[in-house]
């Protein structure tokens, strides 16, 4: 063989690799074996993942799964949730018992590196605040030297929390209960002077409170919590498929495609970038071993990811949380989708 025909084979070799659709991992086909997507999510958290009355899984963490459940089985309802307390979260994760954790986690580098997940592209960047009853009569963070402060174990907030008052020279009594809903119940009862976590968290808490108006989330922000959801490592393929999932739904805002105008979007738009997205132009789905209407399937069950924040915890909800660093990155933000192409 000469040097010019080598190179050739080898340059065919090269694009046929390329070339080659994705082959389904292990999640992928035991999802579509049951049926169903396993999808973990907090015990009740408002605005996040918490049941109705009626039992059904509502907020911003729900919605993903149902984004994913769609692009899969063509079906936002082929969703099973399993409620994770914080400690419970990665066992269930690691064993299996989820096929996904879509539950207010932050990625960290122990967490990426020695727990053998996978983090998804954010969902919702938040940081750690501290919420007081204004009886109390505390302005800032910086006055609650000697307070006892309600928190949750095994979260970064547990950490943060001892963190930010050694390194100002402040001391705090910690009352540690693992359960949400006791934890809540602590504060709400008295038994703790603050409570911490991810400010997004403290908006939710105080919503359930018999008097809202009576508490008060202070101003400061004492770290990063980017939250997202999160997979096994070792299945690349279902890694993609959360991956371009999450995308899917920010670019769909980035061009303007939401739940009621796709299916025209799709018919008479003449952007490619678009007809990528929605399948128009067929060959993004069979990347991720997935039906060429994956996206469009996503965003027709739960909107872009601007109707799914205002949806769930934007002004008009409980939580009455502004867009700010969740805003699309051409609006200051911090959301930018990598590009479906």
């Amino acid at each position: 063989m000469t040097l010019k025909s080598f190179l050739a084979a080898g340059a065919f070799v090269a694009a046929s690799a390329v070339a080659m659709p994705a082959m389904a991992g292990e999640t992928l086909d035991a999802v579509r074996d049951r049926g169903e997507l396993r999808c973990g999510v907090n015990t009740g958290l408002a605005g996040f993942s918490n049941p109705d009355s009626e039992g059904n899984w509502q907020g911003l963490d729900v919605d993903v799964c149902k984004a994913i459940a769609a692009s899969i089985l063509g079906d936002p309802e082929a969703v099973s949730y399993t409620p994770l307390t914080a400690q419970q979260r990665f066992t269930a994760l690691q064993s299996g018992e989820v096929d996904v954790l879509s539950r207010n986690t932050t990625w960290t580098l122990t967490r990426d590196t020695s727990l053998g997940l996978h983090f998804a592209p954010i969902t919702f960047y938040d940081g750690q605040g501290f919420m007081v009853p204004k009886d109390l009569g505390v302005e800032s963070v910086h006055d609650l030297s000697g307070a006892t402060i309600c928190v949750q174990p095994g979260t970064t907030t547990e950490l943060n929390l001892a963190d930010f008052f050694r390194a100002n020279d402040m001391d705090f009594e910690p009352v540690v209960i693992e359960d949400f809903e006791e934890v809540n119940a602590a504060y709400f009862a008295g038994r703790c002077d603050a409570y911490t976590t991810d400010s997004s968290g403290l908006a939710s808490v105080r919503s359930t409170a018999p008097d809202p108006s009576a508490h008060m989330i202070l101003p400061e922000i004492i770290s990063k919590e980017p939250l997202g959801p999160a997979v096994r490592q070792g299945d690349d393929e279902f890694f993609n498929i959360v991956k371009w999932v999450v995308y899917a739904l920010i670019e769909a805002e980035e061009y303007g495609v939401n739940s009621e105008n796709l299916e025209e979007m799709r018919e008479t738009s003449e952007n490619p970038g678009i007809k990528r997205l929605l399948g128009a132009e067929p060959g993004m789905g069979e990347h991720l071993d997935l039906e060429t209407d994956w996206a469009y399937n996503a965003i027709e069950a739960v909107g872009n990811y601007g109707e799914i924040f205002e949806r769930n915890v934007g002004p008009d909800t409980d939580l009455g949380l502004e867009r700010g660093i969740n805003a699309l990155w051409t609006d200051g933000g911090l959301m930018y989708a990598m590009p479906v192409r």
